[in-house]
């Protein structure tokens, strides 16, 4: 399995982190579950990180079944139209900068 990663590296405004959450899931998430070829989505809210780590408010990883999948993805129109939804909560509730990593992902159950 493929997971990109967007980290949503900043600060989200002081006051607004419920709002930003809440616009994240009513806004940017049904742009994002429309990917073709994406299996999952995970949104990961930031609860508490380790002294001295980068401020992270959300982490997005989104799993597909091959590299090929991904750039199809990638290559979408449903991505212009998720950049546009991501950029239109982001300036009203984040500052910072968002970085991308693809990973191939390993999982173990317990």
């Amino acid at each position: 399995m493929i997971t990109r990663f967007a980290l949503f590296e900043g600060k989200v405004k002081e006051g607004q982190t419920e709002a930003f959450r809440q616009a994240v899931i009513d806004r940017i998430l049904p742009k994002w579950r429309q990917f073709p070829h994406a299996t999952d989505v995970r949104v990961s809210f930031a609860e508490a990180r380790d002294d001295g780590a980068p401020e992270l408010p959300m982490i997005l990883a989104v799993n597909y079944p091959s590299l090929a999948a991904v750039d199809e993805a990638l290559a979408s129109p449903v991505r212009a139209e998720a950049r546009a939804a991501t950029e239109s909560v982001l300036a009203e509730f984040f500052e910072g900068r968002i970085h991308h990593h693809v990973t191939l992902a390993n999982e173990y159950k317990l």
